[in-house]
């Protein structure tokens, strides 16, 4: 039996995007990290930081995942083959998760959204997460908690002793 010692090696992650809407509209109740399908002007038009994630969305169909309405800018310096901005895009994730996912989405009020895109050695990923939609008053709960916790951040300012 042999083991394995030492520091295991530490992957880097870079932010490309973020889809900061979707915690204002949306419970979040599972996330999951995805590969992505692409092809090189996307991958190069990624790196530099040119993609939106909003009003996109994930679907299962046929057993395989795909995001819908993701927006990646065609690559500057890509002279012919650009890609198309809005195309379907397929995920990689593994067979279990993708049963879980269908499951959960087939129930009503949950949704599959994109949470960011980032690279984490290397690779594109996008994080998903299972969602469901907030009501109008649940948003209205959920800044009145923001607002009373900056409140208490100041005011725990205001009287440490420098």
């Amino acid at each position: 039996m042999e083991k394995k010692t030492g520091a295991q090696p530490k992957q880097s992650t870079r932010l490309v995007c973020q889809n900061k809407k979707a915690f204002h509209d949306y419970e979040i109740m599972e996330t999951f990290e995805a590969g992505m399908v692409l092809v090189g002007t996307e991958v190069k038009s990624l790196r530099e930081g040119r993609a939106n994630l909003k009003d996109s969305y994930a679907k299962v169909k046929k057993g395989e995942v795909f995001l819908y309405g993701l927006h990646i800018s065609p690559y500057t310096h890509a002279f012919y083959d650009n890609h198309d901005p809005e195309r379907v895009r397929k995920l990689l994730l593994h067979n279990y998760e993708i049963k879980r996912i269908l499951g959960k989405t087939q129930e009503k009020g949950f949704a599959l959204i994109p949470l960011k895109i980032y690279f984490s050695g290397g690779r594109a990923k996008v994080e998903i997460a299972l969602a469901r939609g907030k009501k109008l008053y649940d948003k209205r709960e959920s800044i009145k908690k923001k607002e009373e916790r900056r409140e208490i951040d100041r005011m725990r300012k205001q009287r440490k002793p420098n």
